[in-house]
């Protein structure tokens, strides 16, 4: 393998996951991004060269198996530490399974009480996860979920989080990428009540979402080998992944349908959609208006103020030279606060015609999507040659003058409604390389009467 300096590591570990023991990995030093074609010219016949050489001639160094990644998620329950309160933080952290915060300790017992909510048995394969390659199991699902300070009856969405990311439209290898990627949940159905999952104010922030979105975290951590900076390359790091659900009683009463039932299931039907975003320079809500709204004043023209809103939120969100070159594999949620959909409601919009609106209206022109791609991104292509592979659509491909939409397909927006009821503010959370994935919740036969007994 010939690596970049930051991903010598990196490239070991995956080999290793993958069955290949002890990798020969030749480093190229430095940004090569950055470098001219003398420098790297320079570089080839210096440096790499010879360490190409060297890797295929000489035994190749042990840089560490993946072992000491995940060991206890392969464990089928058996004891790998006794001790205090601290002395069980300091060794996890030292085995590098913690997010670096304070973890309860995994204790049998605790363990045992969370795989009561499962009819699932407690070695199953839920998902194998890359890029560790390793089982996801109940057992270790629920390890992840007590480490993070669960309640137990949070692990049937939980086992369908991880079957979402495990499903390979979801391309969870791409979330270690350098762009800071953050995985997040979307909730749908019964369970939103049942669990008191949060969709207002601060919805991230209150009840469960917290908790479960640490423990998603820490699955993908511990279970699919993704640690910040050694396997996750974020540039800048990474924010926890974060759970949201939406205000569906909202949806009802303006008669827009709830995401899951957009995606085609019943109604009565649990769900959780597995999603990403990119924090480029942090995702700030736009305020849609600025004044006191007059109570006469006619809906059309506020919901069409929304809808520029949006469009000029997206605008600065969205990176097009990277979206469009991933064709349909981008995403974007826009989070709507209820008071904002119900002015769109009653101008006639649906959950597609914002969506359609949106992508229609927030464009670039091919100019200047065109000079950043061949002088700045360093793919030396152009939308035409995009259009020539089949990554965009064919009317995508126009005189360099005209403007196309940012992303190759409506179909990749998703309209939300959460946050504060009583607030007018919309928000674009936007990712490429992933496709959402929702799997439905599965309850366990018994649930209502687990339920009760925690109650007691």
């Amino acid at each position: 393998m010939i690596a970049g300096t930051t991903f010598v590591r990196l490239a070991s570990l995956v080999a290793s996951w993958a069955g290949v023991a002890d990798l020969a990995v030749a480093e190229y030093p430095g940004a090569i991004q950055l470098h001219t074609d003398a420098e790297i010219r320079d570089n080839l016949e210096r440096v790499v060269l010879d360490r190409i050489i060297d890797g295929l001639t000489k035994p190749a160094p042990t840089r560490g198996q993946a072992s000491d990644v995940a060991s206890s998620a392969r464990s089928r329950g058996e004891i790998v530490f006794r001790g205090t309160l601290e002395d069980v933080n300091a060794f996890f952290l030292e085995k590098r399974w913690t997010d670096r915060f304070p973890i309860i300790p995994p204790t049998p017992r605790r363990v045992e009480e969370f795989l009561k909510y499962t009819d699932r048995s407690s070695d199953d394969e839920i998902a194998i996860l890359p890029q560790a390659n390793l089982r996801a199991t109940p057992r270790n699902i629920a390890v992840n979920a007590v480490m993070a300070g669960c309640r137990p009856e949070y692990m049937p969405l939980l086992i369908a989080a991880v079957k979402a990311i495990g499903d390979p439209d979801f391309q969870l290898m791409s979330i270690g990428s350098t762009g800071c990627k953050t995985p997040w949940l979307l909730v749908n159905g019964p369970i939103i009540k049942r669990l008191g999952i949060q969709h207002g104010i601060a919805t991230r922030s209150l009840g469960p979402n917290p908790t479960i979105g640490r423990a998603f975290g820490l699955i993908i951590h511990n279970i699919a080998g993704f640690r910040p900076g050694e396997t996750a390359m974020g540039s800048w790091g990474y924010y926890t992944p974060f759970v949201l659900a939406e205000d569906e009683d909202s949806c009802d009463e303006i008669g827009w349908r709830p995401y899951h039932v957009e995606h085609g299931f019943g109604r009565n039907a649990s769900t959780v959609t597995a999603r990403t975003t990119i924090y480029w320079g942090g995702q700030t809500p736009f305020t849609a208006w600025g004044g006191e709204i007059p109570a006469n004043a006619p809906k059309v023209p506020l919901a069409e103020s929304i809808l520029k809103l949006t469009c000029a939120h997206q605008q600065r969100q969205v990176q097009p030279e990277i979206a469009l070159r991933f064709g349909d594999r981008n995403m974007v949620a826009v989070l709507l606060t209820a008071s904002m959909a119900k002015v769109l409601a009653e101008a006639g919009y649906s959950k597609r015609d914002v969506e359609q609106y949106v992508w229609q209206n927030t464009r670039v022109s091919i100019r200047e999507v065109n000079d950043i791609m061949q002088n700045f991104a360093g793919f030396g292509l152009a939308v035409h040659d995009l259009v020539k592979e089949g990554t965009l659509p064919e009317w995508f491909d126009m005189a360099p003058d005209k403007t196309i939409p940012q992303l190759a397909d409506a179909e990749a927006i998703s309209v939300v409604v959460c946050g504060d009821p009583h607030k007018d503010k919309v928000m674009s959370l936007w990712c490429n390389y992933n496709r959402p994935v929702t799997k439905e919740i599965d309850l366990p036969a018994q649930w209502d009467d687990l339920l009760r007994e925690r109650k007691r």
